[in-house]
């Protein structure tokens, strides 16, 4: 599956970081984790740091799929209002899924202290609203957050000019976000988990999954075979193959990122993510040598070779966007790139199993805007189901609520 398009930063900042052998013999363990990107590396590490006898394959390098793509905004605010996931899913469920986004961005910070210089930064997040009829919402939005204690402040139109120069009717500004470097994060993460004797097989394809009461073989096209009491897929967009049932649709972003700019010139942007109400959204954020990363765009195109058309044509649009938010900032792009993602109907993540294959399966399809901290919340709730214990979320992020 074709990922993505153009010269996605990540890849080009930090090359090739790690190379694991491909399998080839026959292994049993504990757990096989299917994908080697940023999903996958979390669920992983949790697995093994817990206890577990980890493998991890991958089809391509390791972090090379969409993880290289990523621009990696990590917010506990979800693609999907508070106010409206309330709606589908009642108050107290709703809640508990921003509460546990806000959770997994701590969970990240404390993972990426200890594995040092991927890039991680606490920043704040902006979101503004694009046109002024969307106040009244995003005024409800406000209010319920602040309701159950979520750290925001309203800004109306006049301090949103004066603090960051933006001409909108209102924003809300959060206290709690990060960046990150996805790729990066990713392979030291299963470089950790090797050194910690867990097995990490890149450039390995499995051709079959077939589930028992007590296990899991896996087969590749070659005839190898590893045996296994759980199996988690999370091998990315790639993962809706394995499912008759269709819970997401591909869709494609894009993105751009600058040269380094001077930190006076960068001002608020250095430390504030910027995002607007619009949908598909503008979004922006820095990077640790002061970048200014640029992505939106959205489009229904699913087509690899029409998505490579459109890459440099959409960073030019992009640019336009945040020229007319930063009139007096100068952001030539100085990479640019196109990717695939899925979105759900509800802006939630799948984790569980799924009826076709019985419970020694359990999906990671951390779809949507807040793919990062989905997958540090899938960790847990993943463990919890190998584990035989019931995870708060079991239920919200599983496939039943699409029936």
């Amino acid at each position: 599956m074709d990922l993505k398009s153009g010269y996605p930063f990540w890849a080009i900042k930090n090359g090739l970081m790690c190379v694991f052998p491909q399998l080839k013999a026959n292994i049993c363990c504990d757990v096989v984790v299917i994908g080697g990107g940023i999903t996958g590396a979390l669920i992983a590490d949790e697995l093994g740091t817990n206890g577990f006898d980890v493998v991890v394959v991958e089809q391509r390098d390791i972090g090379w799929g969409s993880s290289a793509a990523s621009t990696a905004l990590l917010q506990y605010e979800i693609d999907t209002h508070l106010v409206d996931l309330t709606k589908l899913y009642g108050e107290s469920q709703a809640v508990l899924a921003y509460r546990a986004c806000a959770d997994a961005i701590i969970n990240l910070r404390d993972i990426a202290n200890e594995l040092g210089d991927v890039d991680f930064s606490m920043q704040e997040s902006l979101y503004y609203a694009s046109k002024r009829s969307h106040k009244l919402a995003m005024r409800e939005e406000y209010e319920l957050r602040i309701k159950h204690g979520f750290d925001a402040q309203w800004l109306d139109s006049t301090n949103l000019k004066q603090r960051f120069g933006i001409n909108a009717s209102c924003a809300i500004l959060t206290k709690l976000a990060a960046r990150i470097d996805p790729y990066n994060m990713a392979s030291k993460l299963l470089l950790r988990l090797a050194e910690r004797g867990g097995r990490v097989f890149d450039r390995t394809v499995i051709g079959a999954i077939e589930p028992s009461s007590d296990g899991v073989i896996l087969r590749t096209p070659e005839g190898l075979q590893i045996q296994a009491k759980f199996v988690v897929m999370a091998a990315g967009f790639a993962s809706q193959t394995w499912l008759k049932q269709t819970v997401a649709t591909n869709r494609s972003s894009y993105a751009f990122i600058t040269d380094p700019i001077d930190q006076s010139d960068l001002g608020v942007l250095a430390s504030t993510m910027v995002w607007e109400s619009a949908r598909p959204y503008l979004y922006m954020r820095s990077t640790g040598d002061g970048r200014l990363l640029v992505g939106g765009d959205d489009d229904d195109i699913d087509i690899p070779a029409r998505r490579d058309k459109r890459v440099e044509s959409k960073a030019k649009g992009l640019c336009k966007k945040v020229k007319t938010l930063f009139p007096k900032l100068s952001i030539p792009p100085a990479f640019s790139w196109g990717g695939t993602f899925a979105e759900t109907i509800d802006g939630l993540p799948f984790f569980g199993e799924n009826t076709q294959y019985g419970p020694r399966v359990q999906f990671a399809m951390a779809f949507g805007g807040n793919g990062i901290t989905y997958s540090m919340i899938g960790a847990g709730l993943l463990r919890a189901n190998i584990e035989g214990r019931q995870h708060p979320l079991s239920k919200l992020f599983g496939f039943t609520r699409i029936a």
